[in-house]
C-alpha cells in the first residue's frame, strides 16, 4: 500500500554546486510537502551504516567516500503517492536517460554524481527517514 511520505538526499555534488534552492523549489512545486529537513555531513561511518544494504557491491567504497565528502540536506517529504511520485520527479539515475524537466536532468553531472537520493519503496522511505529524524511527529 503506498503512503503519502518518502525519504530525499541533496547529495555532495548538488550542495557543493549551489543547487539546493532550485532543487527544493522543484520539490515544491511539484506538490511535496517538506516536514522534516536536516544540513549535514555524513561520517564515513554513518554514510556506510546508511549504504549498508550495498556493502557487497564494489561501489560501496566509493559511494561512502562520496557520500562523507561534502554537506547533504536530507528530507521528509509528503504527497499522496509519495515514493513513486518522487521518483518519476528526480529521473532516471543516470542523468543522460533522465527524462527533461527532472531534477538530474537539470542537475545531477554523472550516474555516481546524481544529485539527489529518493527512496524506491515505501519500506525504505520509512528506514531511512528514521535514520536521521528519529521521533517525528506527524505535522
Amino acid at each position: 500500500m503506498a503512503t503519502n511520505r518518502t525519504f530525499t538526499m541533496i547529495k555532495p555534488d548538488a550542495t557543493g554546486n549551489g543547487y539546493i534552492g532550485g532543487i527544493l523549489k522543484m520539490i515544491n512545486e511539484a506538490g511535496f510537502r517538506i516536514v522534516a529537513m536536516k544540513y549535514t555531513k555524513l561520517t564515513k561511518e554513518a554514510a556506510g551504516a546508511f549504504y549498508e544494504v550495498h556493502k557487497e557491491r564494489p561501489f560501496y567504497g566509493e559511494l561512502v567516500d562520496y557520500m562523507s565528502s561534502g554537506t547533504i540536506v536530507a528530507a521528509i517529504l509528503e504527497k499522496e503517492n509519495a515514493v513513486a511520485d518522487f521518483r518519476k520527479l528526480i529521473g532516471a539515475t543516470d542523468p543522460t536517460k533522465a527524462d527533461e524537466g527532472t531534477i538530474r536532468k537539470i542537475y545531477a553531472k554523472s550516474i555516481s554524481a546524481n544529485a539527489v537520493h529518493g527512496s524506491d519503496s515505501d519500506e525504505n522511505a520509512a528506514i531511512e527517514g528514521n535514520f536521521f529524524f528519529s521521533n517525528l511527529e506527524r505535522f
